[in-house]
């Protein structure tokens, strides 16, 4: 017979990761439905569909959006310790790598764009066109396919004939499909070139927007306004970068700590690490831009505040 004390770890156990899934879920859930509420909000007015700035936003929030979304699902199947194929796990981490690079990278196309409004106001509207617009959108897409592809080229390599079967017995995570000394040395590099040179830009174009900023022919508003994002584009990078680091950091706590314990740290490192970042942007843009900020609130309230009328500023 099992024991009374076997029956209440096990229901306790139960009960945390039911707690787990519901604890990290509704952030999930709440900023998700915050992207595709300014995301219906950025479609709803052809002035937000023709200016650059805000598509470039719904680009990034389209991926922000689809890395939580996978995100979750892959936390949950791990706090369940749900066990998946390697090609079943190998398509949610490439997926969930897509969308990942594209973050850093829209942050700089974002940073450049703001960088011409502020140092080059007399030829933005010539510089930053939807042609010009549309073209660092796609770019940014191929970059980011084309990772994928190497990654999916360094995978097929892992002799999987020699294996009794497919069947994971770690539970799906990024490490978990990096099988070969190439492809953990791809990893780091790309990594490593990725938040380089999207760091880089948005501190070179940082620096070039304060030195406009001292000159008197400035506009200080615009100026000042373009410093606080650029900014906070820099905390979402760092943020970002930070999901990266501590992937061989978990590696780590899950070779020396308990499986409950590593389960609580994770609950952390994943909602400040993994979801943070990708919360911020909605936080960003949906309640700190004046322009979308009556728009939203007026969707929000289920059209309860008719004739809103929007003019960007720059």
């Amino acid at each position: 017979m099992v024991s009374n004390s076997s029956v209440a770890a096990q229901l306790q156990g139960e009960l945390e990761r039911i707690m787990v899934s519901v604890f990290t879920g509704v952030p999930c859930t709440v900023f998700l439905t915050i992207n595709v509420i300014i995301l219906f909000t950025l479609r709803s007015k052809q002035v937000f569909r023709e200016t650059s700035r805000y598509v470039l936003l719904t680009n990034l929030l389209v991926a922000d959006s689809l890395y939580m979304m996978i995100g979750e699902i892959m936390y949950i199947m791990a706090n369940s310790r749900v066990f998946l194929s390697y090609p079943v796990c190998g398509t949610l981490v490439l997926y969930a790598v897509l969308t990942d690079s594209i973050f850093p990278l829209t942050l700089a196309v974002m940073s450049v764009e703001r960088y011409v409004a502020v140092c080059f106001p007399l030829r933005h509207s010539s510089i930053v066109t939807m042609r010009s617009t549309a073209a660092a959108i796609a770019l940014v897409w191929a970059f980011s396919f084309v990772n994928v592809l190497i990654r999916v080229v360094l995978m097929c390599q892992f002799p999987f004939e020699e294996l009794d079967s497919l069947h994971m017995r770690t539970v799906c995570d990024t490490f978990a499909v990096v099988l070969t000394p190439a492809a953990a040395m791809y990893d780091r590099v790309y990594n490593i070139f990725l938040f380089s040179f999207t760091g880089l830009t948005i501190i070179s174009s940082l620096v070039a927007v304060m030195s406009t900023a001292r000159s008197a022919s400035a506009d200080k508003r615009s100026a000042r306004k373009a410093q606080s994002t650029l900014l906070l584009h820099m905390i979402q990078l760092v943020l970002g970068l930070s999901s990266t680091i501590s992937i061989p950091v978990v590696v780590a706590l899950f070779q020396v700590m308990s499986w409950v314990s590593f389960v609580r740290m994770m609950i952390v490192i994943y909602v400040l690490v993994f979801l943070l970042p990708r919360c911020l942007s909605s936080l960003i843009y949906g309640l700190r831009d004046q322009t979308i900020r009556p728009v939203l609130l007026s969707n929000l309230c289920c059209g309860l505040k008719p004739g809103v009328k929007t003019q960007i500023s720059h």
